[in-house]
């Protein structure tokens, strides 16, 4: 028993909960073809002669505003993922990768810079040697940088 070996640790709580069609909302969160996403329409068909009512999402990607849709029967479950919004002190930007400082002082710079409209506003915002705050999602373990904002 001693030489087994426990090195991977989680915390135990899931990257998504299933929540019932019906009780979805628009602009809420949902999981569209395994993509975290974002709810922009949802409409509801009525019942047919023997079925259920059918809801019909749209979403798009969290991450990369891909659009996705689905169907599914109202009283059946679907994922939803669980996100965080946290927002980080921009510090510095170094081979790619940034510098950001959290809340309780401690800094990280896991990262990455992408090459996308939020990317290059990062970019620019540090060669003028603006403060600003950036905001990170995350969810489904994945994380990125989703919008930029000045300090006051």
């Amino acid at each position: 028993m001693a030489d087994e070996d426990f090195a991977t640790v989680s915390s135990g709580a899931s990257e998504t909960y299933p929540q019932q069609c019906s009780a979805l909302r628009k602009n809420g969160f949902v999981m569209l073809k395994g993509h975290p996403c974002k709810i922009v329409d949802m409409t509801t068909s009525k019942t047919g002669k023997h079925g259920h009512a059918k809801v019909h999402l749209v979403g798009l990607d969290i991450f990369n505003q891909k659009k996705y849709e689905d169907l599914c029967p109202s009283t059946h479950n679907m994922e939803v993922p669980n996100v965080t919004r946290k927002d980080y002190q921009f510090l510095d930007l170094d081979s790619g990768y940034l510098s950001l400082l959290e809340d309780n002082g401690t800094t990280r710079e896991d990262l990455k810079l992408l090459e996308n409209e939020i990317g290059k506003e990062i970019k620019t915002k540090f060669e003028n040697g603006e403060s600003f705050v950036v905001t990170v999602l995350k969810a489904c373990g994945e994380e990125q940088v989703v919008a930029t904002k000045v300090n006051n």
